[in-house]
Formats: C-alpha cells, sequence, structure tokens
C-alpha cells in the first residue's frame, strides 16, 4: 500500500561503528523508501568510526554527527536531530533489510499505531546471523521478564528496527547511555500509553564482527529492569529472607534447648536478617535513583518517602536500634569482666548484640546516602 501525502518527513537514524562495507547499500535502501512513498526523508548518521563509514555517509547525502560513543548515546544525539514525522531506526551493518520499513511505515501512516517494533523470531533468520545462546536463551528470557513486569506482549524485545511517531518519542523519557536504551524506549512506550504494533522482519548475518557483549550486555538491561521494578528483584526476595531470618531467631530464643546444641542455626537465623535487610537497603537505593532521574513520575507515595522528615525518622529508628545492640554487647562485655575474664555462656546474646549494631548501622548510613542523593532534588515535589 502507498501514501501520497502532503510533505510528510520521514527520519531514519541510524548508529554506525566502522560500517565501511554496509554503509552504502543501507543509505540506498533508505532512500529507496523515499521515493517508494514520495516523501521528504533525511537520513541521519550517528558516528564512532575509524574507517571511511562517515565519509562515505556523508558523500551519499546522509547528515553525520559525531564521533559518539555508546549505542545509547548515538541513538539519544541522533534522535534528538530528527525532524521527521515519522522516525525509524536500525543499524548500518545491513542486518536488518531497510527496504522492510513499509512494514513499520504503513501502520503508523494509518494511524494504527504509535510505535512499531520489528520482531526477528517471528520473521526468518539467516543461518549465522543470530547466536545460538541469543536466539533460544538470552533473548527470550530478556523479553518474558520484560513482558512480566511491564505488561507487554512482545517477542524480540532487543530487536533494533523500530519506527514511531515524533509525537510518541516525545512521550518517551529516554536517558539511557548503553544497550538498554532498547529496553528503555519498550518501557516507555508501554508507560505512555502507546499502541505499540509488532511486526515479523528478516534478519541476515553482519559482514563486520559484532559490537555485543552478551552477558554485559545482556546484565545492562536486567540491571536497568531492576531499576524500574525493584520490588520483584529487591524487595520481595529481602523482606522473604529478612523475615525468614527474624522467625528463625525468634522460635530459637523462645525454645529452652541448650545453647550450643542450636548456635549454627542461631548463627543462620542471625546472617539472614542481616542479608535481607542489606537486600531491602539496596532495593531502596534504586529506587531513590529511580525516583531522582524521573524514572517513576506517577509514585506519589515513593515521593513522599523519601521525604527529609521520613529519612529522619530512618535516622532515629537506626540510631534506636544500634543502641540497643551496643547495650547488650556492654552487658555480655560487663558480664565477662565480671567473670575475671573466663568461659562465658553469652554467645546468643552476643550474636543478638552483633545483629542489632549491624541492622541499625545499616539504617543509618542508608538515611545518610539517601540524603546525599536528594541534595540536589527538590524533596517536596
Amino acid at each position: 500500500m502507498l501514501y501520497k501525502l502532503d510533505m510528510p518527513s520521514l527520519s531514519i537514524v541510524m548508529p554506525s561503528m566502522n560500517e565501511e562495507e554496509t554503509i552504502r547499500i543501507c543509505i540506498e535502501k533508505a532512500q529507496s523508501i523515499f521515493k517508494k512513498y514520495d516523501i521528504e526523508g533525511e537520513i541521519i548518521v550517528a558516528d564512532n568510526s575509524s574507517d571511511r563509514t562517515a565519509e562515505i555517509a556523508a558523500s551519499m547525502g546522509a547528515k553525520v554527527i559525531g564521533p559518539i560513543k555508546g549505542y545509547g548515546n548515538a541513538y539519544l544525539k541522533g534522535l534528538a536531530e530528527a525532524r521527521g514525522k515519522y522516525i525509524a531506526i536500525a543499524d548500518a551493518d545491513n542486518t536488518y533489510d531497510l527496504l522492510e520499513l513499509d512494514k513499520f511505515l504503513d501502520p503508523l501512516m494509518a494511524g494504527e499505531a504509535d510505535f512499531v517494533m520489528g520482531s526477528r523470531l517471528k520473521g526468518k533468520i539467516e543461518k549465522g546471523a543470530m547466536p545460538w545462546l541469543h536466539q533460544y536463551i538470552g533473548n527470550p528470557l530478556l523479553t518474558e521478564m520484560l513482558n512480566f513486569l511491564f505488561k507487554t506482549k512482545i517477542s524480540d524485545a532487543h530487536c533494533g528496527m523500530r519506527a514511531f511517531t515524533k509525537e510518541a518519542l516525545e512521550k518517551m523519557n529516554l536517558k539511557t547511555h548503553g544497550m538498554e536504551l532498547a529496553s528503555e524506549m519498550i518501557i516507555e512506550a508501554a508507560k505512555s500509553g502507546l499502541r505499540i504494533k509488532e511486526v515479523p522482519i528478516n534478519y541476515y548475518s553482519r559482514r563486520a564482527p559484532s559490537k555485543l557483549r552478551s552477558f554485559q550486555d545482556g546484565w545492562r538491561h536486567v540491571r536497568f529492569m531492576m531499576l524500574y521494578k525493584p520490588g520483584p528483584f529487591l524487595y520481595l526476595p529481602g523482606a522473604f529472607v529478612f523475615i525468614l531470618g527474624f522467625l528463625i531467631t525468634a522460635s530459637l530464643l523462645l525454645t529452652d534447648s541448650a545453647a550450643y546444641n542450636r548456635l549454627h542455626s542461631f548463627i543462620l537465623g542471625s546472617m539472614l536478617l542481616i542479608i535481607g535487610g542489606q537486600t531491602l537497603a539496596t532495593g531502596g537505593y534504586m529506587k531513590t535513583y529511580g525516583l531522582i532521574h524521573g524514572m517513576y513520575r506517577d509514585d506519589k507515595k515513593g515521593k513522599k518517602l523519601l521525604s527529609y522528615h521520613s529519612l529522619e525518622k530512618e535516622l532515629f529508628g537506626g540510631s534506636l536500634i544500634m543502641g540497643a545492640g551496643l547495650f547488650l554487647g556492654l552487658k555480655v562485655a560487663y558480664t565477662w569482666i565480671s567473670s575475671g575474664y573466663g568461659s562465658l555462656k553469652e554467645v546468643e546474646s552476643a550474636v543478638i548484640s552483633m545483629v542489632l549494631a549491624a541492622i541499625g548501622l545499616q539504617l543509618i548510613f542508608s538515611a545518610v546516602f539517601v540524603s546525599v542523593m536528594l541534595l540536589e532534588v527538590d524533596t517536596d515535589w
């Protein structure tokens, strides 16, 4: 289906890093899309190459910006330059066939979608184009994780060929500088209520060596999802471990068994209390970072919890808990001195003293760290 409109414009943004073998064919395919739709278009190449990629792109009429280091940075800079009513993105290595852009543009121009994703897993993947680990484990696992956490229904979260309207781009609060921009774009599209459509595409082998780092890049996506949704990753497991530790420790204290018969269980419960507390604190740090950087724009409860008034309460509570631990520790020390520095049967009291002091100190440091992060923002929101 062809569309003849009154001079709408299409921007095609491509990041590149040493793609002199393929940049020419990518630009030629992009230009053929402009002719097919009879629209005014622009090609923006966000480059960080040491070869002739930028020179070739410029000679073919593309707008070259750079050098720009980092996948996310390249797209952020390129998208900031895009003037088109419609914007498409794809790599400059010809692994994505830009002649398939009509699958993306048709639903956008027909008003059926705001954001169109390509799906390599629903299309055809050329033999050797995608490593087995990525195709059958990494990509599906990360995609399902994203779908579960953010209520999306896509099959290929890391497909790099996408298109959206200029209005949709302005609604997405894109900020990340690395590979996790691929996840951020989907998350922001879902949060902004954009109509997301997925279309099957083909995926081809690349000529130049891949720049992907499987485990490092995979971890960046997990870390980013953890930042957006710390609950399933940190709050829930942290609360479970902390409560389990508390129940183990409390049940042992309420029994009359000899201390030496339950010492290992007592130490286990104490360790779980400290580990659970640290996990919950880490979730708090990530939540604070997300609030500061605008990732939870509508989270009024989270913002309220991070007021200085609440942080002062945390400081006070941490001081009380640590004080109780120190008091109990001093009592154990006094008993030891009174016994003439001999053998001491106060192991459980000593462990409880250590746990209370550690948890109290942890609360104090958490309050201080969070308050430092909030120094440059308006905590009244």
